[in-house]
């Protein structure tokens, strides 16, 4: 007989915070929402070797994360997993171009002959999107530095049709620039002191080796969450399947990505932990993580298959339809709740701490907290990245209204049957997604930032300034369908809903 879960799965909208002591150090300048993302020996006193300063990160979708919304998100202190329904080499040269966007000292892989025709420079800034452009000997990237040429050095209406780079440019006799071993505050101080927008720097024989760009250091003052490595350079993750990752995966190593993840729609599989074992035994160092699971076997199959952190949620997405579909999923509230319950005492019976993430069913910023107290160390989010500037799809109006297209990678449109197929017959498959629109939010960095206030002020109301004191000392109420309506306005007229004649 079929096994029977006595208590039913429950939403995160079926739950609500109950306040604990708000002290007089609870206060929203002293929170940490700093929060671990792969395994490590917790018990030994290690480190977590990657961490983000927001527990935020986004879908691995392609209405969602490109190289635009990685390099957004961390600036903000999260990470984006940049999708992997698309070419090995395309999916590695958006994580190149997110590695290479900052790093306090830029390489510069745009650079151009004095020799070459203006033309030929507008489709290299078209191409890379790179306004500053430097001039070397031979165009290579560590060439012997001649020049520097930005966007603004020209327009392209009044240049004559064989105009070359060399006469707009601004020659190395004018440059201000800076010398190898040079370190990033001593290049900034230049900046601010010679009144330059960049600063080149280059070795001793005069070639390139790096830029330090102005806005990078006024980008850092706006952005204190940023998230960095070692070399300074953005942290990005992406997408894999379990079909060609003995490819894929050191493809996107040599590209420079922090952070793997399996990515399908049910991750309790042989398939997940075949790929698990290939990739740590051919790249030991690889991050990966892997998923999607909801309950506490999916959990302990793939830890002790390896995974550096799992994801939870099966059909609890927007625009996922696998529950009416195949009839498979269960409440993301509930998931996410025995899902941690397996995480600790895994944790207790070996020492080594693996990050659960709540990925789905999640529609109001006050969802972010409750998957947190209820143990997640982070959450993922589609839909709610795909209403940004920065996210790849189209702006449209629609019944007057701003909206910004989104479809799930199981739907017709992704045609990413490559998550979903498990071997029958061709022509057999069907959608576990749709084609929709979501409203048009502006820009990423207002938004995540208001999430983020709400997050740390409800932390604040229970009581605690971290997410591992808010897992242990948060208390959660199941509410009724009455105590949702009241939580809301009601039995009132409210003023912007009334249209004047």
């Amino acid at each position: 007989m079929a096994y029977f879960f006595e208590e039913p799965s429950h939403t995160f909208d079926e739950y609500l915070l109950v306040p604990g002591y708000t002290g007089p150090d609870c206060i929203p300048a002293n929170v940490s929402l700093k929060t671990p993302v792969v395994r490590y020996n917790k018990k030994a006193g290690e480190e977590c070797p990657l961490s983000m300063n927001i527990p935020m990160t986004s879908a691995v979708m392609q209405a969602v994360s490109d190289d635009k919304l990685a390099v957004a998100l961390a600036k903000e202190g999260g990470i984006s997993f940049i999708y992997g329904s698309q070419t090995i080499e395309n999916q590695a040269a958006m994580v190149a171009r997110v590695k290479a966007y900052k790093a306090g000292f830029v390489s510069s892989d745009t650079n151009i002959r004095p020799d070459q025709s203006i033309k030929e420079l507008v489709e290299a800034i078209e191409r890379t999107g790179h306004s500053t452009v430097a001039v070397t000997e031979d165009g290579t990237e560590n060439g012997k530095l001649v020049g520097i040429i930005t966007d603004r050095d020209f327009r392209l209406s009044h240049c004559a049709d064989d105009a070359k780079v060399s006469d707009y440019m601004t020659p190395l006799s004018s440059l201000v620039m800076a010398e190898e071993g040079i370190t990033l505050e001593e290049a900034n101080d230049i900046i601010w002191k010679k009144k330059v927008n960049q600063l080149p720097v280059v070795d001793k024989n005069g070639r390139l080796l790096s830029f330090v760009f102005r806005k990078d250091a006024a980008s850092h003052e706006e952005h204190p969450n940023e998230l960095l490595d070692k070399q300074k350079r953005y942290i990005v993750g992406a997408g894999i399947n379990t079909r060609d990752y003995m490819d894929r995966v050191p493809a996107l190593l040599a590209a420079g990505v922090d952070v793997m993840t399996l990515d399908s729609s049910e991750g309790f599989t042989e398939w997940q932990r075949r790929a698990l074992h290939d990739i740590h035994e051919k790249w030991p160092e690889a991050k990966i993580g892997a998923g999607n699971v909801v309950d506490a076997d999916g959990f302990n199959f793939l830890a002790e298959a390896g995974a550096d952190f799992v994801k939870i949620g099966i059909g609890g997405g927007s625009i996922c339809i696998t529950r009416e579909q195949k009839g498979i999923g269960r409440g993301q509230a509930t998931a996410t709740i025995e899902v941690a319950k397996a995480r600790d005492a895994y944790y207790e019976k070996t020492g080594i701490y693996i990050p659960i993430c709540s990925d789905g069913g999640i529609v109001y910023d006050h969802h972010v907290t409750l998957a947190l107290a209820m143990g997640a160390d982070f959450v993922m989010l589609g839909r709610y990245f795909a209403r940004f500037d920065e996210s790849p799809t189209n702006k449209l109006i629609v019944n007057g209204n701003y909206v910004k297209e989104y479809w799930g990678e199981g739907s017709n449109r992704a045609r990413n049957w490559q998550r979903y197929d498990l071997g029958g017959k061709k022509g057999m498959a069907f959608e576990e997604g749709v084609d929709s629109y979501v409203p048009y939010a502006g820009s990423l960095h207002d938004n995540v930032n208001l999430t983020i206030s709400k997050v740390i002020h409800a932390m604040c109301n229970c009581g605690v300034t971290n997410i591992p004191d808010l897992q242990k000392n948060a208390k959660i109420t199941l509410v009724s369908a009455a105590s949702l309506r009241e939580g809301g306005a009601h039995d009132v007229i409210v003023k912007n809903t009334v249209k004047a004649n």
